[in-house]
């Protein structure tokens, strides 16, 4: 990754890989990175403004987003009329269960949580209950796994989707890559990734006090390069503050993308070109 970057105290950096050598040089540094990161949280309120930072207004128009293209999805990869499918989602960065309690339960008829910091987890216990949650009795909440994101190996075959949220800009790229080749084998056949993400304009941000990294298109793209990912379908977030970030969302498989054939019309001999 050539693509020059800066720090949130404005230090400049030439590429990625000078920023990287830095932070996570060696192992103390790099579990020094990821302690640091999670130590962050462990000091934020288990609440939706508290895991959105302030921003909990953002909370609907990203729902909303998220689901319109979540139905996209579903209507390609999961036909309804191919008799009782039971879908089994996997939340990565689950918090409080935000993602998974507004959207992913209401669709899927299970869903895991991953989410290291602990209270966070809690919170997500107690909200996605039964007694807080109107929803079929088919759907539920079954696993909740307290392990960050770079140790987590999912069963294989088990998950339709997996869900990566506002949470793999604390993973270093080779973190990033191992987390997505261990999770390959984690999906079903058809299965997919959706992966919902801040967006740098060029080359990279390094946020100091919480340990993460916002990428720009052009980086992620590299990334999923290197982990053997294609994009389905992306998506840019709309309805979101000017000061914010971009947003955007990306459906990822493993699969290469299958080409339509598209064939011209034959030209009327008799019909006069249109010059432009």
């Amino acid at each position: 990754m050539e693509a020059s970057g800066l720090d949130s105290d404005g230090r400049q950096f030439n590429n990625a890989d000078e920023m990287w050598r830095e932070e996570v040089g060696d192992h103390p540094k790099k579990t020094d990175w990821y302690h640091k990161g999670v130590g962050y949280w462990e000091g934020v309120e288990a609440s939706v403004d508290g895991v959105l930072g302030g921003y909990g207004h953002v909370n609907e128009p990203d729902i909303k987003s998220s689901e319109a293209f979540l139905n996209t999805l579903l209507v390609d990869r999961f036909p309804s009329g191919e008799g009782n499918q039971h879908l089994v989602a996997l939340d990565c960065g689950a918090g409080i269960g935000r993602v998974t309690k507004n959207l992913l339960i209401r669709y899927f008829n299970e869903v895991d949580l991953l989410e290291p910091v602990s209270h966070f987890l809690e919170a997500a216990r107690e909200n996605l209950s039964p007694d807080n949650l109107i929803i079929l009795d088919s759907h539920k909440a079954s696993n909740f796994y307290c392990v960050p994101l770079q140790e987590f190996t999912p069963d294989a075959g088990k998950y339709d989707v997996i869900w990566v949220q506002w949470c793999i800009g604390h993973l270093t790229d080779d973190d990033f890559v191992s987390f997505f080749k261990r999770a390959k084998d984690g999906l079903k056949p058809g299965g997919l990734f959706v992966l919902k993400e801040n967006i740098a304009r060029t080359g990279f941000v390094l946020d100091k006090e919480d340990r993460s990294v916002t990428r720009s298109d052009l980086y992620f793209k590299e990334l999923f390069d290197r982990c053997g990912l294609h994009i389905y379908k992306s998506k840019d977030q709309k309805g979101f503050p000017e000061e914010l970030f971009q947003v955007k969302i990306y459906a990822l498989t493993p699969d290469l993308p299958k080409r339509v054939n598209r064939t011209r019309p034959k030209a009327q001999t008799n019909r006069p070109g249109i010059i432009r």
